[in-house]
């Protein structure tokens, strides 16, 4: 596909989720039929090795293969993707780069150096870097709160100015001021914030989100996303709900008991029941049981009924 611009990205984009077999492996069978989903789903996007993809355990043959499957999916489609070419060594990044160049991507999604935080001179010479390898496709930067260096709007305002090939950011969001800061600093990047806070963000001014919510389940994400457009206020209720399915069913799984965010996001697609992943990831990390989902599902379909709609598992 050709190369999307900031004012391209925009809207609900959904994840691809790693299906562990027990040995480890990755189930490909299972991967394809994720795909599918979520291209009959008709989100605005697919993308690849978020944290949700568990993009530090794969090898290299692996993260090509996977790569490989979804662009050839989209393109048939017609659905855009980006590829997530991170990783904490940013040389093996730049391999994974040169990788996903040649699956002519939308974008291409980066992390920071994430074993010492990187300094002014360094963020720019590595971003540069990147850029090169990446050109002509466009980089999203993606900048989570546990990264070694968390940027502020201020600082995504000076980098796209280092760095004109910056075309998207994928951060956790903030407060009203952040969002004021946000208008100044970012006017020529796409802003990303998390899936659960969208419709707000999108009030403030943000562009879309690589959603959580999508993991939940991509067609009410999708609805969603449309509705925001079509009925604000009803948007806004809708997320309070998925606010408060998450404060009270999810996030104790982390906080409490100690699981990971990706651990969350695959038990989030399993209380969905639309699609086949399952709750398991890479060693050395715990996984939720899926009977916990099962638990949790008339929870999540007593707090928002949208879901019961989608059910297909």
């Amino acid at each position: 596909m050709l190369p999307l611009s900031a004012s391209d990205i925009t809207g609900n984009w959904a994840t691809i989720l790693l299906p562990i077999n027990p040995d480890e492996s990755i189930d490909w069978t299972r991967v394809e039929t994720q795909i599918s989903a979520l291209l009959d789903a008709r989100v605005n996007g697919l993308y690849t090795n978020g944290t949700t993809g568990e993009f530090w355990s794969q090898t290299e043959a692996e993260f090509e293969q996977l790569n490989r499957l979804v662009a050839g999916r989209c393109e048939q489609a017609g659905v855009p993707f980006q590829i997530g070419a991170c990783h904490v060594s940013p040389q093996l990044a730049l391999e994974r780069i040169r990788c996903a160049r040649k699956f002519n991507p939308g974008a291409i999604q980066v992390i920071l150096p994430d074993w010492w935080k990187p300094n002014d001179a360094e963020t720019v010479a590595v971003l540069r870097r990147f850029a090169e390898a990446a050109a002509p496709v466009g980089l999203v930067l993606y900048n989570p709160p546990h990264a070694k260096r968390v940027l502020s709007p201020q600082d995504f305002g000076w980098l796209k100015q280092a760095v004109p090939q910056i075309f998207g950011v994928k951060v956790a969001g903030g407060d009203a001021a952040w969002y004021e800061q946000m208008r100044v600093e970012m006017k020529e990047l796409s802003v990303f914030v998390p899936g659960h806070h969208l419709a707000t963000g999108r009030r403030l001014g943000a562009h879309g989100s690589y959603s959580n919510i999508a993991c939940l389940q991509p067609r009410v994400a999708q609805t969603w996303w449309e509705m925001m457009a079509a009925a604000p206020e009803a948007a806004l209720d809708l997320e309070r709900r998925f606010q408060e399915f998450m404060s009270r069913c999810i996030v104790p799984f982390r906080d409490v008991h100690g699981y990971s965010n990706f651990a969350l996001d695959k038990l989030l697609a399993e209380v969905g029941g639309w699609c086949n992943a399952g709750t398991r990831v890479r060693w050395p990390y715990r996984w939720i049981p899926e009977s916990e989902a099962e638990k949790l599902r008339p929870m999540a379909h007593e707090m928002i009924p949208e879901l019961a709609i989608y059910e297909t598992a």
